[in-house]
């Protein structure tokens, strides 16, 4: 074999070999794309108005599998109430495992103390009068047998009380049925930004 033929057998090799680790590089990126959107981070689309006037219908966010859940996070979870449809609900939790939740006049208090809502002040700033939350506490929610959360377990809420389908009619959200918690909104661009918890 004369040195030519060594040279393109040679370049054969090497092209085969850039070829193969291309192949190799697309196909790790695909896996870990699709690891990474199905296991940490995946797109969600909001249906429905309660969560006005945080999020609206159409709004994109990006949920994240692997934070902890924490008060006044946005959380996705199946809707309890219609479990073999596939449809998700996006609530806020308002009451953690062992917390006493109250409503009176238009107040949170959470273990006898008031707490601001303070993402829900430019809906109160539309409402003529009334109230936006009616008066209750955990003892009135369905399935509840106590005065506090139930362990392993969230207590969630729209943000537009008025019409939100929330914990009040369908008790409380087990743990492991939260899908995923959000703060991060990717739609529309107008909108795009972090979420605030309750500052």
């Amino acid at each position: 074999m004369d040195n030519n033929q060594k040279e393109i057998k040679s370049k054969g090799y090497n092209l085969i070999k850039e070829i193969v680790n291309i192949l190799l590089s697309v196909v790790v990126a695909y896996v870990l794309f699709i690891l990474i959107r199905t296991f940490l981070f995946f797109p969600f689309e909001v249906v429905g108005d309660s969560m006005v006037p945080t999020l609206t219908s159409g709004d994109r966010l990006i949920l994240n599998r692997l934070g902890t859940v924490d008060r006044f996070d946005v959380v996705v979870f199946p809707a309890p109430d219609n479990p073999t449809d596939g449809e998700e609900y996006v609530k806020r939790i308002i009451g953690l495992p062992g917390d006493e939740i109250t409503y009176y006049k238009d107040d949170l208090f959470i273990n006898g103390e008031l707490v601001e809502e303070h993402y829900l002040e430019p809906l109160k700033e539309t409402v003529d009068e009334g109230q936006i939350t009616n008066d209750f506490s955990l003892v009135d929610i369905p399935g509840s047998t106590s005065a506090v959360v139930p362990p392993d377990t969230f207590f969630v809420m729209g943000d537009n009380r008025q019409v939100s389908k929330d914990s009040r009619m369908f008790g409380f959200v087990p743990a492991e049925e939260i899908e995923g918690t959000s703060s991060l909104r990717i739609w529309p661009l107008d909108k795009i930004g972090f979420l605030g918890k309750n500052e």
